[in-house]
C-alpha cells in the first residue's frame, strides 16, 4: 500500500471514535477562551493515544500541546474547537431551531477541525511506528480562533519556534487548499466615560458618551476613503449607555476591528482610529479607555508545501454520498439564497464550475491553481506562518453553497456529510505529514521559501506586552 492508503486504513479503523468525539464537540459549543470540556475531551483522547499532553500553555487555561515521538523533523498538526455565540441550532434539520434561544453553537465547523486535526496526528503516529520513522508529531490544541487569537499567543510564547512544518485544515463545501494571503486584523475595545444629567432640565450638565461613539464613528467613516485599498475596518456598538432618551448617557463603548495585507499597516491604521477616538472625547468633554480584543499576523502562503498537500488530497479517495446524504443536502440547498450559492463558484475555473452546478455535495478535486489569491477574511494561524511553514486543505462538510457561521453549518456539523468531511481531511494532512517527513529535503524548500517571502523580516506579535 502507498502512503495515502495506509493512512487511510489507519484513520477508518477508528473512525466511529473520531466521529463520537467530534459530535461531543458539537454538542458543547464552547465560546473562545471558554473551552474547558472540548479542552479537556481532546487532551484526555491524546492520552489514551499514547501522546504526552501539556495543559494550559502559553498562559491560555484551554490551550494544549500533544506530543508522540522525538527529535527532528518536528511535525505540528493545528485543531481549533471554538464555537459561535447565538448559533445554535439542533442537527440535522433543514429549517432553523436552536436547542437553547441565544446559545452558541459551531457555526464555523471547528468541532470538526479539531477532531479531523487529531485524527490525522493519531495516524501519523501509528505510521510512524509501523514503519518506524523519526521524527515528532505534535497535536496543537488551539483555542478561540473566532475572537481572541489564541495562536497568537501561542506563537508570542515560542511554542512553534521549533517545529519545522506547520498543517492544518478548515471545513467547507468544496475541497481545495488555503494557499492563499489572508488579512492582518487588530481588534480593539473603546469605552467611553462622560457624566449623566436630566436631558431637559440639565443638559449642559452632562457629557454624553454615545456622542463620542457616534462622533468616532463619523471619523472612521472618513477615514476608510484614505486607507489602503486593500483594507477593512468593521465595527460594533456594543454599548449605548442605557434606553432612557431623557438621560445623557455617561458611558458608551464601541469595538473596531482593522484589517490590512501589511502588519505596517494595520499597525498604522489603529494609531489613526485611536486618534479619532482622542478627537471624539475632546468634542464631547469625555474620557476613554482602550482594551486590547484580539489580533492576527497575515497568512503567508508556501508553495512547495502546496504541492505538497494537493498531491496528496488529489490521491485520497473521496468520500461517497448515500441517497440519504444527498436528499438532505437537497433539502439545505433550499434554504440557501442564489448568491449564497453563486458564492462557491466564485474565483474558480469554468469546466470546475458547471461540474458544481450539477451536484450538491462537491465529490470532486477542483484543479490546483498555482496563482495565489488575495482573502479579505483574517486567521491566527496567519502568526503561525511567519514563523514556520504553514499549509491548509479544505475539505467538503457542507451542502455546496452553504455559507459560514449560519444555523445550516450548525445543523450539517454532526451528520454524516460532515463527518466524512472530517475523516477525509484527515486522512490528507496526516499523508501530507508522511510525505514530509519521509523527504526532509522538500522541508527544506518550504522553509527556504518562508525565508525569501519574508524577505528579511521577523514574525512581531501585535499583541502588547501588557496583555497577557
Amino acid at each position: 500500500m502507498n502512503i495515502q492508503q495506509t493512512v487511510s486504513k489507519l484513520i477508518e479503523q477508528k473512525r466511529e471514535k473520531f466521529i463520537a468525539l467530534s459530535d461531543q464537540i458539537w454538542s458543547i459549543p464552547e465560546l473562545f477562551f471558554e473551552e474547558h470540556q472540548s479542552s479537556a475531551y481532546l487532551s484526555r483522547a491524546l492520552e489514551e493515544e499514547g501522546f504526552q499532553v501539556e495543559r494550559g500553555v502559553a498562559g491560555l487555561e484551554t490551550a494544549f500541546v500533544g506530543s508522540y515521538g522525538s527529535g527532528k523533523p518536528v511535525i505540528a498538526i493545528l485543531g481549533e474547537f471554538d464555537a459561535l455565540a447565538g448559533l445554535s441550532q439542533k442537527k440535522g434539520l433543514t429549517h432553523h431551531d436552536p436547542v437553547v434561544d441565544g446559545g452558541n453553537g459551531h457555526g464555523c465547523g471547528h468541532n470538526l477541525l479539531g477532531t479531523g486535526a487529531f485524527a490525522a496526528a493519531v495516524a501519523v503516529k501509528e505510521y510512524m511506528e509501523l514503519n518506524q520513522l523519526d521524527g515528532t508529531v505534535r497535536l496543537y490544541g488551539c483555542p478561540a480562533e473566532e475572537a481572541g487569537s489564541g495562536k497568537a499567543f501561542m506563537t508570542r510564547a515560542g511554542l512553534f519556534d521549533d517545529a519545522d512544518i506547520a498543517l492544518s485544515w478548515h471545513p467547507w463545501d468544496v475541497p481545495g487548499l488555503m494557499n492563499a494571503r489572508m488579512l492582518a486584523n487588530y481588534s480593539a475595545r473603546f469605552k467611553f466615560k462622560g457624566k449623566s444629567a436630566h436631558a431637559a432640565a440639565a443638559p449642559h450638565l452632562g457629557r454624553s458618551a454615545l456622542d463620542a461613539v457616534e462622533l468616532m464613528n463619523v471619523g472612521v467613516n472618513y477615514l476608510r476613503e484614505h486607507m489602503v485599498p486593500d483594507a477593512r475596518i468593521h465595527y460594533a456598538v456594543t454599548d449605548t449607555g442605557g434606553s432612557s432618551p431623557n438621560v445623557v448617557q455617561a458611558n458608551a463603548e464601541v469595538v473596531y476591528l482593522i484589517r490590512a495585507l501589511e502588519k505596517e499597516d494595520v499597525k498604522s491604521l489603529y494609531e489613526r482610529v485611536h486618534d479619532i477616538a482622542r478627537g471624539a472625547a475632546l468634542m464631547t468633554g469625555t474620557t476613554f479607555d482602550v482594551e486590547f480584543e484580539g489580533t492576527a499576523s497575515d497568512l503567508i502562503p508556501n508553495a512547495v508545501l502546496a504541492d505538497v498537500m494537493y498531491d496528496n488530497l488529489a490521491k485520497v479517495e473521496l468520500p461517497t454520498y448515500d441517497e440519504k446524504d444527498l436528499k438532505f443536502a437537497e433539502e439545505i440547498r433550499a434554504t440557501l439564497s442564489e448568491a449564497d450559492v453563486n458564492n462557491a463558484y466564485a474565483g474558480r475555473d469554468r469546466e470546475t464550475v458547471k461540474k458544481l452546478k450539477e451536484r450538491v455535495l462537491a465529490d470532486l478535486i477542483p484543479p490546483h491553481s498555482k496563482a495565489e489569491a488575495v482573502l479579505s477574511g483574517s486567521s491566527d494561524v496567519g502568526d503561525v506562518s511567519w514563523v514556520v511553514p504553514t499549509m491548509q486543505c479544505l475539505s467538503a462538510c457542507f451542502t455546496i453553497g452553504t455559507p459560514l457561521h449560519t444555523w445550516q453549518v450548525v445543523s450539517q456539523g454532526a451528520t454524516p456529510i460532515a463527518h466524512k468531511g472530517m475523516l477525509h481531511a484527515g486522512k490528507v494532512i496526516a499523508s501530507t505529514a508522511v510525505q514530509l517527513m519521509e523527504n526532509p529535503a522538500l522541508i527544506e524548500q518550504a522553509k527556504a521559501e518562508l525565508q525569501e517571502r519574508l524577505d528579511g523580516k521577523t514574525y512581531e506579535s501585535l499583541i502588547p506586552e501588557t496583555v497577557k
